[in-house]
């Protein structure tokens, strides 16, 4: 019998889909992580500090993590039998999409559908998603991509392996024209106009943007106006009309009773 922990969305002794904490905890009641490294090299990556990697060898690819298909199929067939049926977030630690042999991504999604499981997707791979996209259930699921800039050296300076800004983009729109809910990060923030410029070019196949500061760099965090930030992004999404989360990290910047909330549902399923 599976035991619902007092989180009421993830399993006791389940540890490959678990609920994130933190600001993990902000994107996704649930996440799981196939690979081991990345290979994006993004210079403002905190991963390996959490995972206890020596950056080059986080950086210098992703590996898939040991046994991981059957451990992952032991903890679906417990959120099964539990009756959960959450998006299961890939990945805080990795990338699903990453430059190597990401063809362990496909089978993941495989069995967190054939569990009864949503999922979605989190990635700067462009279009080495596309390889998937016709598992994506509008119904169900969700892909999202992380964009810092619309400006391909920008973009280059920061994530040198990761897709292009317009590959990306293109991504989004090809799996928005599929009927899949579709979603951007806008963290970290490196650079306030470059990430209001991502919401103008993206807005019109976008469903929801998730927009955070840059952590982990003390260097902009403190030359950065996060209130005006703060203020000049809502205002972009309300005059759009444009569903937003702004997380923990720049609520304080909130007018007074801001309707801000965590959990937006990120898929197209009719509602009743």
């Amino acid at each position: 019998m599976a035991t619902i922990n007092p989180d009421g969305v993830s399993i006791k002794g389940c540890s490959i889909i678990y609920a994130p904490k933190g600001q993990a905890g902000e994107y996704a009641p649930l996440a799981t992580n196939p690979y081991r490294g990345c290979g994006h090299g993004c210079a403002y990556c905190y991963v390996p500090l959490v995972t206890k990697q020596p950056r080059p060898e986080f950086d210098a690819g992703a590996v898939d993590r040991a046994d991981f298909d059957k451990r992952l199929l032991a903890d679906a067939k417990k959120y099964e039998a539990a009756g959960i049926t959450e998006q299961v977030m890939l990945s805080f630690t990795t990338d699903p999409y990453h430059p190597g042999d990401n063809s362990l991504t496909g089978l993941v999604l495989h069995i967190l559908a054939g569990h009864g499981l949503g999922f979605c997707t989190l990635t700067k791979g462009g279009s080495r998603a596309l390889q998937d996209i016709s598992r994506f259930r509008p119904d169900r699921d969700a892909f999202a991509t992380t964009l810092t800039s619309v400006d391909a050296r920008f973009s280059r300076k920061w994530e040198r392996n990761a897709a292009d800004p317009d590959n990306r983009i293109s991504t989004l729109k090809a799996f928005h024209k599929a009927g899949i809910f579709t979603w951007v990060s806008l963290e970290p923030t490196l650079d306030i106009e470059a990430s209001l410029a991502v919401v103008d070019a993206t807005h019109e196949f976008v469903d929801l943007y998730k927009i955070g500061k840059a952590n982990y760099l003390k260097e902009i965090t403190r030359t950065t106006d996060w209130p005006g930030y703060t203020l000049r992004m809502i205002d972009k999404m309300q005059a759009l009309r444009k569903k937003h989360y702004i997380k923990r990290d720049l609520q304080s910047f909130l007018p007074a009773g801001y309707h801000n909330p965590l959990r937006v549902r990120q898929n197209h399923a009719a509602v009743a």
